[in-house]
């Protein structure tokens, strides 16, 4: 029998906190990815590991065995934390800059910033607002420490030298006209229409020049529009249609998201640089911070309802890796984002 110990610590979580939501809360993922978790886990021992016909969930003797297990797991790995942490501390210390879009500034800086003060307090973190170009340059110049970029995975911007990429979250493409359109059946009927597209640097702008080099589809007009709250305002004043993240389409109103097809998918990549010594050690602990605010935030959108759908958490590769099978990972449903 093949346990994951990683199923073993959702399962102790859930005997500690009483509960499938409250296990979801404590670990920081949804309640749908530790229900998956948990249903693996049944499979793979082949027992029912909790009783679902009472008032409350119960574990099961099996379940209380394992969780035990878990329990033990995730005691020797919080020794190990602590332990790292403590290296860490004396290492991750001075000043990092890190460059973001608005967009990440808007949704994860603050979360980021109050992590990073309780938890490494001789990191000095600073914002900047940066686009993919000038932020790629900036980091080339040694200007930036830190970057997080939207990025399209087919044609995935190149790593600059002694630079780790992580990918915190990705999402499908969508087809997105204004609700007053009558919805396209094909591709082709949206060509001669006016779009609203995005810079051609830029993630959406590749996305939608392969999908119109596919289909042969030719804008009337080609609007450009980089923030996503332009790009929502000219969808509502009925301007033209667009390509965007599905997770984001979900949540627009006055819209209709399509289902033609559209290649690739959209990554959120955070790119630090590597290397000895205090500089790059706090690069790296502001990295996988912004990996913890990120997941964060998709709690708390999905928690109050702000997010349609559930987020899936998996492993995600960046492109410069070579993609690794995930055992048991859940595939998200269309609108759906995968978070790291």
């Amino acid at each position: 029998m093949d346990l994951d110990p990683r199923r073993l610590l959702v399962l102790s979580s859930i005997a500690r906190s009483g509960g499938l939501a409250p296990a979801a809360r404590l670990l920081g993922h949804t309640r749908s990815a530790v229900s998956q978790q948990l249903a693996s886990l049944e499979r793979e021992v082949g027992l029912p590991l909790v009783d679902r016909s009472g008032p409350r969930l119960e574990l099961t003797a099996a379940g209380r065995l394992l969780a035990a297990t878990g329990d033990r797991i995730g005691k020797e790995l919080a020794t190990a934390a602590e332990q790292l942490s403590s290296v860490h501390q004396d290492v991750a210390q001075g000043p990092v800059a890190i460059g973001a879009t608005s967009w990440v500034l808007a949704r994860l800086a603050v979360r980021a910033l109050r992590l990073l003060a309780s938890s490494h307090p001789r990191v000095e973190p600073r914002f900047v607002e940066a686009g993919l170009a000038d932020g790629l340059r900036q980091l080339r110049l040694g200007e930036l420490d830190v970057l997080v970029i939207t990025d399209d995975r087919d044609t995935a911007a190149p790593l600059p030298p002694s630079v780790r990429a992580q990918v915190l979250s990705e999402d499908h493409y969508r087809v997105v006209v204004p609700a007053a359109w009558e919805t396209p059946t094909a591709p082709a009927e949206l060509s001669g229409r006016p779009w609203i597209c995005a810079p051609a640097h830029s993630a959406r702008g590749r996305a939608f020049a392969r999908f119109a080099s596919s289909h042969g589809v030719v804008p009337s007009v080609e609007h450009l529009a980089d923030h996503m709250l332009a790009v929502q305002a000219l969808l509502a004043g009925q301007v033209g249609a667009a390509i965007l993240p599905a997770y984001l389409a979900a949540q627009l109103d006055q819209v209709t998201v399509t289902t033609l097809p559209v290649t690739g998918s959209q990554i959120t990549r955070t790119l630090c640089r590597k290397g000895p010594g205090a500089a790059a050690a706090a690069a790296g602990v502001v990295a996988d911070t912004l990996k913890q605010a990120a997941r964060d935030h998709a709690e708390a959108a999905t928690g109050t309802g702000r997010a349609k759908g559930d987020i899936v958490v998996r492993p995600l590769h960046d492109p410069t890796e070579t993609p690794r099978p995930a055992r048991g990972a859940a595939l998200p449903a269309p609108g759906t984002p995968r978070s790291r």
